[in-house]
């Protein structure tokens, strides 16, 4: 493609060389530079591209993109174009959008930000509107679609080259819809930039990313910017009963459309009733079975619903199509075994996430004991750690704090962390088991005959990383050994 149509709109400041160079590929990782390549130098947390341009030329790079002057000096640029941008971020998401052929115009693009219920409501508006008969691309925290077609994800909102990249492939394929979660962090790092969504969907603010954010403001400020860059003709689709909602959409442009399960909204939900094989919802007046639970649920399958009829399916149908959904992979997923003990794999690792999974659990089976285990990440939010603790005391009968992904930190004192926040009346309830393997095991041969025992954190993941080794670790693997081992007994 041209040079100058992949600059056009990015914040060009200066170019030296010939606009009209044909480019081969975009990136901006200079190992990844092929001949014929534009080499975007971006500064990172960890290292800065404008280090890696000399590296790149010699690599073949066509053009060079960048926004320190000084970073040249000394350099011998060959004939590459020299591109002087603005903002290397915000330049990267321009020219990675306009490379591919600005692809999400050629979609209905729908965004869901929050910190809460992302995965489950672009999963499970994937699986409603591909159930519709609709082909549909995913980009989500547990994996990526193009129609069927599944990739590995390494971040819950990808790099621009890497999101531009699939939706080109999704519109090449013939999909319509693309289902996205977009993280408070890919919105600050501009990854976004340059997308044209049609929807964009508020589900909740709560404790958490203050390890990146430092503050809740700033947090909520990278949520709320998701939605002050909507354009006219799309929808922001936002939870009224959590009070930022209405913040998010104070300097939005777009039609504001406003769900929620306690208050007055546009669209509302009530749960009629609820067991452990799903719940009877009342949706804008109409009942609704629904094989989830919980009423985090709820306010997840009524986001569903608003956006979807906004976007093209007819009400009936949304609600047909809604009790026929299972939950995402490791959300409330459930393993019965001997003793008719219920095992509860969760993602949940914020505190209000911990919260509502036990809520939903002692609402739904209010005498039989439940047991929580769970530990925290490393090199992540500390402040959260003594929280997490307080909403297991709150509402679990046992507690188990494990390890979780402890990275770098030492396992040991990320559980001092959360000891920190049990009363004398929590620690009397609370075991502290290090080996995430062995808490599982004590955790299931301990509980009484009829409980439930919440394995919260993992989720999804099949992995444990320790110290900077990713090691395999499939909760459901574990459980299944226990329940064997139960069973020989």
């Amino acid at each position: 493609m041209n040079l100058g149509r992949i600059i056009k709109g990015s914040g060009v400041e200066n170019v030296r060389g010939d606009r009209n160079r044909e480019i081969a590929a975009i990136c901006s990782d200079s190992r990844k530079v092929s001949p014929g390549a534009l080499f975007v130098a971006v500064k990172g947390f960890g290292t800065d591209g404008h280090a890696f341009i000399a590296k790149a030329v010699e690599a073949g790079a066509a053009a060079v993109a960048y926004d320190n002057e000084d970073a040249l000096q000394g350099i011998d640029t060959k004939d590459a174009v020299l591109v002087k941008v603005g903002s290397s971020r915000h330049a990267l998401a321009i020219m990675a959008a306009n490379f591919y052929d600005n692809p999400s115009r050629k979609l209905t693009l729908v965004g869901i930000t929050g910190t809460n219920g992302k995965t489950t409501t672009v999963t499970l508006l994937y699986n409603l509107f591909m159930g519709l008969g609709y082909n549909c691309g995913l980009l989500s925290t547990i994996a990526n679609y193009v129609g069927r077609r599944r990739s590995e994800t390494a971040n819950t909102t990808a790099d621009p080259i890497t999101i531009n990249s699939l939706l080109a492939e999704m519109a090449a394929a013939g999909c319509e819809y693309c289902f996205m979660e977009v993280s408070s962090i890919g919105v600050e790092q501009e990854r976004v930039a340059g997308l044209e969504f049609k929807a964009g969907i508020f589900s909740n603010l709560t404790h958490d990313h203050l390890d990146y954010h430092k503050t809740f403001a700033e947090y909520l400020r990278c949520k709320k910017l998701f939605f002050d860059n909507l354009p006219e003709d799309s929808f922001a689709i936002i939870n009224t009963d959590d009070r930022n909602g209405s913040v998010m959409v104070q300097n939005t442009k777009a039609k504001v459309v406003t769900y929620a399960c306690r208050n007055a909204a546009d669209h509302t939900c009530r749960i009629m009733e609820e067991s452990f094989e799903g719940m009877l919802l009342k949706i804008d007046g109409k009942e609704c079975w629904t094989r989830l639970i919980g009423q985090h649920n709820a306010y997840n399958l009524l986001a569903i619903y608003t956006t979807a009829i906004l976007i093209g399916a007819k009400e009936d149908e949304a609600l047909v199509a809604l009790s026929s959904l299972e939950s995402a992979p490791g959300r409330l997923e459930t393993i019965r075994g001997p003793r008719s003990l219920a095992v509860i794999i969760d993602y949940a690792h914020t505190p209000d996430a911990l919260t509502n999974v036990l809520r939903t659990l002692k609402d739904i089976a209010p005498k039989e004991q439940l047991t929580c285990l769970f530990g925290c990440g490393g090199d992540r939010d500390r402040t959260k750690r003594p929280e997490m603790a307080r909403a297991a005391e709150e509402y679990a009968d046992r507690i188990i704090v494990t390890s979780d992904n402890s990275r770098t930190e030492r396992t040991e004192d990320i559980m001092e962390d959360i000891r920190k926040g049990f009363s004398r009346k929590g620690m009397s309830k609370a075991l502290f088991i290090s080996d995430r393997k062995e808490a599982i095991r004590t955790a299931m041969m301990t509980a009484a005959d009829g409980g439930a025992v919440l394995l919260a954190g993992k989720g999804h993941e099949d992995y444990q990383i320790i110290g900077n080794e990713k090691r395999h670790f499939d909760e459901r693997e574990i459980v299944g050994e226990v329940f064997r081992t139960m069973e020989n007994r």
